[in-house]
């Protein structure tokens, strides 16, 4: 027989003998039943996903803390030998890849067989720098963040060094080993990008942030400054000119008043660095150090001592066999030897040796640059005089360090 279900409770009781519960109170019977109406199945399900949703949303600190721990590979790390034969098949594919990019400043740090590797061309054809795991006053004299790309036999042999100089952004490449006994513990700023078989397992990872307890080396440099007040100070610079000015008409000389310093649009005393520095790089017999005599007149020095220097440029015909050695030696270069990621850098330079600074990633140790780009013309009879590029070159140089962060300036003296 069916039984009817109406909203609320209802007592059905069934025409039988009736018996007592022996553990109930007294007028308790068995024969009484309390039935409850369910509401619609729809409405559980619906219940059920709320519930489900809200454990996953509080369940996701936990998860990414877990995420963030599980970073142990179990393989062996460097047990087996360096094998050099195939580095450069490793390093061609790391290439393809996308992680090894023309123009990147690459460095390879040995754990032994520096001979070997020296002798090899596997420096020369990758342009890697070369610094053994155990010489660690060979590693203090490397500036921080100065490599985009890094391989290594032992990560963990060099691992505060690795860190310390590779770019956020930047690869690390390591060697591992065969015995699964031994764990790779991957630092928890990385994230794996490649991983493949060749002797041993390689495994490829990307610096995507600042080891804990570690802020960028550039925090005490001028843009500690937030991303929003340095974008903000670039956008305020002065206006650049679509055409280069006429040196009669005196407009160069106009627009050079009308510059707008650095320190001036941040608000920015200059007392909080440890060096303040003005380079004025050029040819010999094109401005004969009339930056360096300009910078001490119109830049707002805040009354601190600058460290000026004045360095020329030489051609290859120019140059004679006893500057040949120091010739060697690039703008790049020098500046990575000479000057600190903290300091406040000033700069005038040619366009041509700003392009060699820009592809070096030098540029980044420079905080305001007055790019000396002045376009070729033609002369009597049709011959090109002065400047190298076109004037949309130019401009177009200008635009790509406004986009390195860099206050970029037209010198027109």
């Amino acid at each position: 027989m069916a039984i009817p279900i109406v909203d609320g409770f209802q007592f059905i009781k069934r025409h039988r003998q009736q018996k007592l519960f022996p553990y109930a109170p007294a007028g308790f019977r068995l024969d009484t039943y309390l039935l409850i109406r369910l509401p619609d199945s729809t409405v559980l399900r619906l219940l059920a996903r709320c519930l489900l949703l809200s454990l996953m949303i509080v369940s996701f600190p936990w998860l990414r803390s877990l995420n963030l721990a599980a970073t142990t590979i179990p393989v062996a790390v460097g047990s087996n030998p360096l094998n050099l034969e195939l580095l450069p098949l490793l390093l061609r594919d790391l290439n393809n890849e996308g992680l090894l990019k023309t123009g990147d400043k690459a460095l390879f740090v040995s754990s032994g067989s520096e001979d070997a590797i020296s002798s090899s061309q596997i420096l020369k054809n990758n342009e890697m720098e070369l610094v053994s795991a155990m010489d660690f006053e060979g590693q203090s004299s490397i500036p921080n963040e100065s490599f985009d790309f890094t391989f290594t036999h032992n990560f963990h042999a060099a691992a505060e060094f690795i860190d310390r100089t590779l770019k956020v952004g930047g690869i690390a490449v390591t060697q591992l080993g065969e015995d699964p006994s031994f764990v790779f513990n991957m630092p928890s700023n990385y994230k794996i990008v490649y991983l493949r078989q060749f002797d041993s397992p390689i495994l490829a990872m990307k610096k995507v942030d600042y080891a804990e307890g570690v802020t960028s080396p550039t925090q005490r440099r001028l843009f500690t400054y937030s991303a929003d007040k340095k974008k903000d100070a670039l956008k305020k610079l002065e206006d650049v000119l679509l055409e280069p000015p006429r040196a009669a008409s005196g407009r160069s000389s106009r627009y050079l008043k009308k510059t707008r310093y650095l320190p001036d649009l941040l608000g920015d005393s200059l007392e909080n660095y440890p060096r303040r520095v003005f380079i004025d790089v050029g040819s010999p017999e094109k401005d004969g150090g009339s930056g360096t005599s300009w910078f001490a007149k119109n830049y707002p020095t805040r009354n601190l001592k600058f460290d000026m220097y004045k360095i020329e440029t030489v051609t290859e015909e120019s140059m004679g066999k006893e500057l040949q050695q120091a010739a060697e030696i690039g703008m790049s270069d020098w500046m990575r030897k000479n000057l600190k990621e903290e300091e406040f850098v000033v700069m005038k330079a040619e366009a041509e040796m700003v392009d060699e600074m820009v592809k070096s990633k030098a540029i980044a140790l420079v905080d305001e640059l007055f790019l000396d780009c002045k376009p070729g013309r033609l002369g009597v009879g049709g011959r090109k005089i002065m400047g190298k590029r076109a004037y949309w070159e130019c401009l177009a140089l200008y635009g790509r360090l406004k986009d390195e962060g860099v206050a970029v300036h037209q010198w027109w003296g």
